[in-house]
């Protein structure tokens, strides 16, 4: 199996965007080319959610590849929920590693906000279980609102715990040029002052407005080639060295136990075990934050921090940029946003800028090694990738 090395990146804002979806997916594509100076591709892969029923869009590579005038490159779409984007980054990592491909282009995109949040939670809702979930009306922010309910019971964890993660992740974003949200906020405006109950309303009990990520347009690129081809960029090296991906239940009701995240850890293990590496020696990580309880117990399940201490190494500064292992320096789906077929792209763009040293003022110091995790459904389908600066 050869190696497979990063070598052009690019991306969008993360925010409402008034361009085709097509165009929204094209544009990261292009400034990763520039970058490169990579001008052809053998293999396109276009990771988007809602094109079908939100944009009226099929065959979304294949649109992609035209625009960017890199036919006659394969083309495939890759739909996996709001983990796409890393499902998409898995399929070129395993191509150019297997000898078929040497260099890929993956792409994540979404044209969320054509329609309104009503209708656009609906669509996302629909990956939920069609006949034991969606058909009473479950949504993502339903089942994370229950699951945040019984972590916080089990654990300790209070709402003040929840608002730390948003008050982290906003700040982080204040510096990312890209992100939707640049709106620092604080403990005392979103949970303590007399207005909170008005600026900060409960969505989905324990939930509030501001432990929810925002409805959000964007795409993002990666290009993946071979360690020769990757050299002629003159570009920091940055290798994918695991991708770790699994399952667990449809249904959140037929888990043994509902607050444990089963597939996050068993795709974090797999992703270790492929790069050789253990949590202990990641240095910066972009955890899927799409309900700010995630981002706790994803850096438990990952392997960061002990079952239930997760809260503890967020109120002790240990996540923010700046502690011992920052989290979401980028301002994660919370602050970033979610443009859920761009997200895992996403994520793995800001590794990729952190490991290469070019995130700015966000830069986390002494960034060697970095990990991204790309939740779908309500944890059924979650892929984790580890990425490692070489020399």
């Amino acid at each position: 199996m050869r190696d497979v090395f990063v070598a052009g990146i690019g991306i969008t804002s993360f925010t409402r965007l008034e361009y085709p979806l097509v165009e929204i997916a094209a544009y990261p594509g292009l400034m990763a080319m520039r970058e490169s100076g990579i001008k052809t591709i053998d293999q396109l892969y276009v990771a988007n959610m809602g094109g079908c029923r939100v944009n009226h869009q099929t065959g979304l590579a294949s649109a992609v590849v035209d625009n960017l005038s890199l036919t006659p490159a394969a083309a495939d779409s890759i739909e996996n929920g709001p983990a796409s984007g890393a499902s998409a980054i898995k399929q070129g990592f395993m191509a150019v590693a297997s000898g078929v491909c040497d260099v890929v282009m993956v792409i994540g995109a979404e044209r969320m906000r054509e329609v309104n949040n009503l209708e656009a939670t609906d669509f996302v809702a629909t990956l939920t279980h069609p006949m034991a979930e969606y058909i009473y009306g479950v949504t993502l922010p339903s089942l994370a609102g229950m699951f945040a309910r019984l972590y916080m019971d089990k654990y300790g964890i209070t709402s003040r715990h929840l608002a730390m993660v948003a008050v982290k992740n906003h700040k982080h974003a204040m510096d990312n040029f890209y992100a939707h949200l640049h709106e620092e906020v604080t403990l005392e405006g979103i949970l303590d002052s007399p207005d909170a109950t008005t600026n900060n309303p409960i969505i989905a009990d324990p939930l509030r407005f501001y432990d929810m990520c925002p409805v959000s347009d964007g795409g993002a690129c990666l290009i993946l080639t071979t360690a020769d081809i990757a050299k002629k960029t003159g570009k920091p090296m940055v290798r994918l060295a695991g991708v770790g991906q699994a399952t667990d239940t449809h249904a959140v009701h037929d888990r043994k136990d509902p607050t444990d995240l089963m597939a996050v850890r068993e795709a974090a293990k797999r992703s270790f075990a492929m790069a050789g590496l253990k949590p202990k020696d990641v240095n910066v990580a972009e955890l899927h934050d799409a309900f700010t309880i995630l981002e706790i117990v994803e850096s438990e399940e990952v392997g960061f921090f002990e079952k239930g201490q997760g809260h503890i190494a967020l109120q002790e500064g240990y996540t923010k940029i700046g502690g011992k292992l920052p989290i979401n320096p980028s301002g994660g789906l919370k602050a970033k946003g979610h443009p859920v077929g761009a997200t895992g792209v996403g994520q793995a763009h800001e590794i990729v800028l952190q490991l290469r040293g070019e995130a700015g003022k966000r830069q986390v110091k002494n960034a060697k090694v970095g990990f991204t995790c790309n939740f779908g459904g309500f944890g059924n389908n979650v892929v984790c990738l580890t990425f490692v600066r070489e020399g």
